[in-house]
């Protein structure tokens, strides 16, 4: 079974709530800690990148499996709980997550200055997107309408694999 589902108003207060722990932690850090605060802040972002990233990638993988299963039928109910579960408490809260200490980081570390940055935030924006649409997905799968094949998941799989290459290159690189 895929449990109960969240409402509007209960995916806001989560998102309030994980940008309030988020920026009570920064400013701890900023407050305790001032000289290695953007190593713990750099170290909490890279964390969050990771764990936003194994979503984005195992979520279409779900999606191809899900597209095999017949509606209604107990896999079907499975694949439910597991997408809906990985989205509402691993990739949302890690998407948010990414972007408050992301954000911080660009500001205190470079005040949003350079073409790699710029790039980088746009390809975060672009992968924001990529999230929404798989949020868009779950939700469907979960009301069994969805009208994609598993071949379309396959590739819509490499998406965030691309973004995050270019990501990588930018942020090591500084080509720009």
């Amino acid at each position: 079974m895929a449990g109960p589902r969240l409402t509007g108003r209960d995916r806001l207060r989560r998102a309030v709530t994980a940008l309030a722990i988020t920026a009570v932690l920064v400013a701890a850090l900023g407050w305790f800690a001032p000289a290695s605060a953007v190593l713990w802040i750099k170290a909490f972002h890279v964390i969050a990148v990771i764990s936003w990233m194994a979503g984005m990638l195992y979520l279409p993988r779900l999606f191809v499996y899900h597209c095999a299963a017949a509606p209604g039928s107990e896999s079907s109910e499975t694949f439910k709980t597991m997408e809906a579960r990985l989205l509402e408490y691993i990739v949302n809260p890690a998407m948010i997550v990414t972007w408050a200490l992301g954000l911080w980081l660009a500001w205190t570390s470079f005040r949003f200055q350079g073409g790699w940055l710029h790039a980088k935030i746009g390809l975060v924006f672009l992968l924001s997107g990529v999230h929404g649409y798989f949020a868009g997905a779950t939700r469907a799968f979960a009301e069994d309408r969805n009208i994609r094949s598993a071949r379309h998941w396959r590739l819509m799989n490499e998406a965030p694999t691309l973004i995050m290459i270019a990501v990588v290159i930018l942020v090591i690189v500084k080509p720009f």
